[in-house]
């Protein structure tokens, strides 16, 4: 799957979204509200932290699609764009980021 990009799987997601829930797991989430998406992307996050720690590179790798997958079900149930998220990173990157965390502690 050379050149795949996570906008991609955000492509893939919207169009996973209009589907029926009988044939789209995407869906389904959806059709459970965003607080269930958030849930599964924190369970998700859990498996990925211990899949750092104590398991295998592969599992690591695994586990971190489903991540951000998961992400972005969420951004979609919240009409939030990658290209929203992708901005601010630029905009982070325009400081340290020791600087930018402390920054956020003020705000």
């Amino acid at each position: 799957m050379a050149g795949f990009k996570l906008s991609d799987l955000e492509e893939r997601v919207r169009e996973r979204a209009q589907a029926s829930p009988d044939a789209s797991y995407t869906r389904k989430l959806l059709d459970r509200g965003v607080a269930h998406c958030a849930k599964k992307l924190g369970e998700e996050a859990v498996e990925a932290a211990i899949a750092a720690v104590a398991e295998g590179r592969e599992r690591m790798v695994a586990e971190a699609a489903d991540v951000l997958y998961h992400l972005l079900v969420v951004l979609h149930a919240r009409g939030i764009a990658l290209a929203e998220v992708e901005a601010e990173l630029e905009a982070r990157t325009r400081q340290s980021g020791l600087d930018e965390k402390a920054s956020r502690k003020s705000g």
